[in-house]
C-alpha cells in the first residue's frame, strides 16, 4: 500500500537572476514499511524533494498524494493539521525546543494533537525507553550529546504515530558510534513497528542500511534500486 505518491514534481526557484530548476519531473511512490534513502550529490534536489513530499514546500508543478489525500493544493491551515497527524520529521539540526526537557519535547506534538496527559506521558516515556534514553527524560537539549538529541528528535517524530517519517541528513552532525546506534534503532523501529522511513542523505552508513536507494541527479531520478 502506498503512503506517498508524487507525480511529475517540478520545482523552480525564481528568486535568482537565472531560475534554478531544483526538480525536473520526479515520479516516486513510497510504500508502507519502506526504509528508503534518497541520495545524490549536493544540490541534486534531495532536500527539496523531501520537503515537498512532507508538505513543507509546494511544487511548481505536479502533485503529492499522502494516504489517499492530495496535499498539493491544500490550504496552509489544513496542511499544518494534516502534517501534524500524518508525518514525522527528523532534521539535521535536531530542532528541539531548548527550554523543554526531552520528555516535554517528545510530548509536544501530542499536546498539539490534544491528547490527554496520561496518554502523552505514557507514550513519551515508552519512546524514550525504546531510544535508550529514558534516564535523560528530564534533561534539556543543552545537557545532551548530539546523538542523544537526535534520538529525542526521532522519538518526537514517532510520537504522533505518523504514516511516514521523513529524515533530512539525520546523521550529518553525529560521530560514527552515535550514527551506528541511531541507524540500528531506526531499523529496529522499521521492522518492529512497520514505521516507514525516507532519508535524504549522502552518508554511506545510511545508504548501507537502506532497503531501497533512490538516486537523484540534476533534479531527476536516475536510479531506483531495492535491495
Amino acid at each position: 500500500m502506498s503512503v506517498i505518491k508524487a507525480e511529475k514534481i517540478k520545482k523552480i526557484y525564481q528568486e535568482t537572476a537565472v531560475p534554478v530548476h531544483a526538480l525536473n519531473g520526479v515520479d516516486i511512490t513510497i510504500e508502507a514499511g519502506e526504509f528508503t534513502a534518497i541520495v545524490g550529490p549536493s544540490g541534486c534536489g534531495k532536500t527539496t524533494l523531501l520537503n515537498i513530499l512532507g508538505g513543507l514546500d509546494h511544487p511548481t508543478e505536479g502533485k503529492v498524494v499522502i494516504d489517499n489525500t492530495n496535499i498539493t493544493d491544500m490550504k496552509d491551515s489544513k496542511l499544518i493539521d494534516f502534517r501534524l497527524q500524518n508525518i514525522g520529521f527528523v532534521f539535521q539540526a535536531y530542532n528541539l525546543i531548548p527550554v523543554l526537557t526531552s520528555k516535554e519535547n517528545v510530548e509536544f506534538i501530542m499536546l498539539l494533537q490534544k491528547k490527554d496527559k496520561a496518554e502523552r506521558d505514557k507514550r513519551a516515556m515508552s519512546l524514550l525507553e525504546e531510544m535508550g534514553i529514558a534516564d535523560k527524560a528530564n534533561q534539556r537539549p543543552s545537557e545532551l550529546s548530539g546523538g542523544q538529541q537526535q534520538r529525542v528528535a526521532v522519538a518526537r517524530a514517532l510520537a504522533s504515530k505518523p504514516k511516514v517519517i521523513l529524515a533530512d541528513e539525520p546523521t550529518a552532525n553525529l560521530d560514527s558510534k552515535s550514527t551506528e546506534n541511531l541507524l540500528d534503532m531506526m531499523a529496529q523501529l522499521n521492522k518492529e513497528e512497520s514505521a516507514t522511513f525516507v532519508f535524504s542523505t549522502h552518508d554511506q552508513r545510511v545508504i548501507d542500511k537502506a532497503k531501497r536507494i533512490v538516486t537523484l541527479e540534476d533534479g531527476v531520478i536516475i536510479s531506483d534500486v531495492s535491495k
